[in-house]
């Protein structure tokens, strides 16, 4: 019904529009004629020659005629031409010379072939007008003096290149936009690409903790089964752990419970990083050029896996980032474990290029990353530098992915 609605506004659109353009064509076409046969009958010092005032005026009413179909029917102003050439034919040559009545209708279907034409028709018409000014400079002694035809041939020349430059300005100013356009659409597809390809990521990690969690769970279940008569202070420990591990690895369920996994990516079964790793990756960023550093503070253990797995990669994004599009010298990594949250704060004192101001697939993914924990990051140009800034809050289970 949207679609329909759309459709359907955008005909009565155009429809609005070529009812204006014809109004307008009309309007225009009524004043060439009105002055045309006003210059007949006072008559204005602009008529030159010795032709049948009658004839002049059947020519001037049937220019405007064509004048009023200009831009619906482009090839109609070549009749223009064909017009006064037809009257000085029958007339041979004893035929008026009006400005209003010819030079200026003249100038609109030059300019309106430039401007609307298709194909080869301006230059068609451009020809029947040339013809039509060779025949009258012969024939009409009133158009043989040099300024005359420095004069006529100069403004119908302007008319032509004005349409034409018009017309050369509208289609680069369309090309322009179609390109844009498409830009935009690829751009779109990329990032839901690359969004795509983020959660698919985060969600196979995430299952990896799950995994791990589940484990945990049922060894110490089993262990605790063993003991449940001889050692209950153990059998609650262990319950205790359990119930712990359980809830942490729910809140993991649901904040992934709505992501796919592509089948074909290939499955590690290594050990998925954490904060504990940090340092070594901090270490493994820096090189001749580059001097990194870690300032960590807090409890590490008590921080969630998949929380933990978060951390890491928005780093681990950050320096690869550092690395690939900056010339920095240095970075610093600075994380804050508090009972609140988690705060993360990459900076750089290297310079980004226009290219690397775009949002690309990393920064994506640890948006989708800190937005999957109901955090916030924030990434942009410092006054010496770059920062990266991610606020993760410990408690809070993300409704958007529930």
């Amino acid at each position: 019904m949207t679609a329909l609605c759309g459709h359907q506004s955008m005909v009565s659109g155009m429809r609005r529009r070529r009812l204006w353009i014809a109004v307008q064509d009309a309007v225009l076409a009524l004043a060439v004629v009105a002055l045309g046969l006003a210059e007949l009958r006072v008559p204005f010092a602009s008529v030159n020659g010795d032709g049948d005032p009658v004839l002049s005026a059947i020519g001037v009413i049937l220019v405007g005629l064509l004048l009023a179909v200009r831009r619906r029917w482009v090839p109609a102003s070549i009749g223009v031409f064909l017009i006064w050439l037809a009257i000085g034919i029958v007339s041979l040559g004893a035929m008026h010379a009006l400005f209003f009545g010819q030079v200026l209708p003249f100038m609109i279907a030059l300019y309106s072939l430039a401007r609307h034409g298709q194909g080869r028709t301006p230059w068609i018409g451009a020809g029947v007008a040339a013809v039509t000014l060779i025949f009258g400079d012969i024939f009409i002694d009133a158009l043989h003096g040099i300024e005359q035809l420095i004069f006529h041939w100069t403004v119908f020349a302007i008319a032509f290149v004005i349409g034409w430059g018009l017309r050369a300005s509208e289609h680069r100013a369309v090309t322009a936009a179609v390109r844009l356009n498409a830009l935009e659409q690829e751009s779109r597809e990329e990032t839901t690409a690359a969004v795509a390809a983020e959660r698919s990521r985060i969600a196979r990690e995430l299952h990896d903790i799950l995994a791990h969690s589940v484990s945990v769970m049922v060894v110490q279940a089993g262990a605790a089964e063993q003991v449940v008569e001889d050692d209950p202070v153990f059998v609650r420990r262990a319950l205790q752990s359990i119930r712990a591990t359980g809830t942490t690895s729910l809140e993991e369920v649901r904040r992934v419970v709505a992501m796919l996994r592509d089948p074909d990516d290939d499955v590690s079964t290594d050990p998925q990083p954490g904060i504990h790793g940090l340092q070594g990756l901090v270490d493994a960023s820096a090189n001749e050029h580059l001097r990194t550093r870690l300032d960590l503070a807090g409890e590490i253990t008590a921080v969630p896996a998949g929380l933990s797995l978060a951390v890491y990669r928005i780093v681990q994004e950050s320096l690869t980032n550092v690395r690939k599009h900056s010339a920095a010298t240095r970075a610093d990594v600075r994380v804050r474990i508090t009972a609140e949250g988690i705060e993360v704060d990459v900076t750089d004192n290297g310079t980004r290029t226009a290219r690397s101001d775009r949002v690309g697939h990393g920064l994506i993914g640890m948006q989708e990353r800190t937005a999957l924990y109901g955090g916030t990051l924030i990434a942009g140009r410092m006054d010496s530098g770059y920062r990266v800034s991610a606020r993760l809050p410990t408690s809070v289970v993300s409704h958007d992915h529930r």
